[in-house]
């Protein structure tokens, strides 16, 4: 079972609406329980950081993602959900007392890097909206990660989004785009995926990633 994970943010019939478009059926569910079992898990999400943090803690439903990427099941995550993979994020940073980390900066830690913000030259605006091309880490035509199989650089995928990921390995990166200079769209460690850019908003390309990751063994 593919199990999409429901903690109060982001479009999640969208996703699961363009997993059933690959012929692939997708269960949303808030249940830690249905969440530990599944094969495979996406985490989708809209809005901010430090509110899915805290909703996921809140919910049970950081167990189970952790567990579950810990045996080696493969993982989605989708823009906010890419994101809160990492161990922090300078969004909430104001709202911590004494410079602390709380938990609205805590991610789940899974990859080691941050989350900061767009800080962009001249006439770029944030968030950044829109269509952008990715490019694979080293230039090339083709990805060597699975979920990127058939996917030719320059492809155009949809971003929304004010805040972006640092990994402390660059080796974690699996695509880049630019936006008043490179930044990256997306990861891959292991049997960990995660893209900033929405696959299910992304057209023909997108559906590819999503199909890919479906048909993981």
């Amino acid at each position: 079972m593919l199990a999409i994970i429901d903690y109060g943010m982001g479009n999640l019939r969208s996703v699961q609406k363009a997993l059933e478009r690959t012929g692939h059926a997708a269960e949303i569910t808030s249940d830690p329980g249905v969440a530990g079992r599944a094969a495979k898990l996406v985490l989708p999400g809209v809005g901010a950081f430090g509110d899915a943090a805290r909703a996921l803690r809140q919910r049970g439903l950081a167990e189970p993602i952790l567990a579950s990427i810990a045996a080696g099941r493969p993982f989605l995550g989708i823009c906010l959900g890419l994101q809160l993979l990492f161990e922090t994020s300078d969004e909430d940073a104001g709202n911590d007392a004494a410079g602390r980390e709380g938990d609205n900066r805590r991610g789940l830690g899974v990859l080691p890097g941050r989350v900061v913000r767009f800080d962009l030259p001249g006439p770029y605006k944030v968030p950044h909206m829109g269509w952008n091309q990715l490019a694979w880490p080293g230039g090339g035509e083709r990805s060597g990660v699975p979920i990127f199989a058939g996917v030719a650089a320059g492809e155009h995928f949809y971003f929304v989004h004010s805040y972006h990921v640092v990994p402390d390995n660059p080796s974690h990166a699996a695509a880049q785009a630019d936006y008043g200079g490179p930044f990256c769209a997306a990861v891959s460690h292991g049997n960990i995926y995660a893209c900033q850019f929405h696959p299910e908003k992304s057209q023909a390309a997108g559906l590819r990633v999503l199909k890919n990751f479906a048909e993981l063994a």
